[in-house]
């Protein structure tokens, strides 16, 4: 809870100096990247979380991989804060905070589209479209499978669901037939 909080408050002043530049898009995109970087190299995380290794050469190597990537100064400066401050494990919750700011500005909802089969591009399209006007608002949809759903789609918005799947009304008729 407490570095959720802290990723929301870095989000939030990067995300000022993001509108400042006019690169909050950016900002967001090198965050979400480095977010990646540090929740996949288990090395980098025991060198940057670890308080035993002097503060230079924790610094040193966090320039060196935000040098590799291409981070912009802002995004290098928040690591360089969060690393000092012992708060790199909050930055998978900056990198969302950060994506859910930039969106709402730009007026984009994401999407995550759960089917039963892998879909085809038109029709991840076409799910998108129809979404696109029953909110009237730009759509960023993820496609993923889960054979489990028998059949049918899964859509989920925010902390909207849409269960259009056999699995979930195979299971609304199991509730309705076991109620008193």
């Amino acid at each position: 809870m407490i570095l959720a909080a802290a990723g929301g408050r870095y989000a939030k002043a990067l995300y000022e100096i993001g509108e400042e530049t006019g690169q909050t898009e950016l900002l967001s995109r090198q965050v979400t990247a480095m977010a990646k970087v540090y929740a996949d190299s288990e090395d980098l995380r025991s060198v940057i979380d670890n308080p035993l290794i002097p503060e230079p050469r924790r610094e040193a190597i966090l320039k060196a991989v935000a040098a590799r990537l291409g981070l912009e100064p802002p995004v290098v400066n928040l690591l360089r804060l969060m690393a000092r401050r012992h708060r790199m494990g909050a930055l998978p919750d900056v990198a969302r905070a950060l994506r859910v700011m930039v969106d709402e500005r730009s007026g984009v909802l994401r999407a995550t589209i759960v089917s039963a089969a892998p879909l085809s591009e038109p029709d991840v399209a076409q799910i998108v479209a129809q979404l696109e006007r029953k909110t009237r608002r730009r759509i960023v949809a993820e496609h993923q499978h889960d054979p489990s759903l028998i059949a049918g789609v899964v859509t989920r918005i925010g902390d909207k669901t849409i269960d259009g799947s056999l699995k979930g009304r195979l299971e609304a008729l199991e509730r309705r037939l076991l109620q008193p």
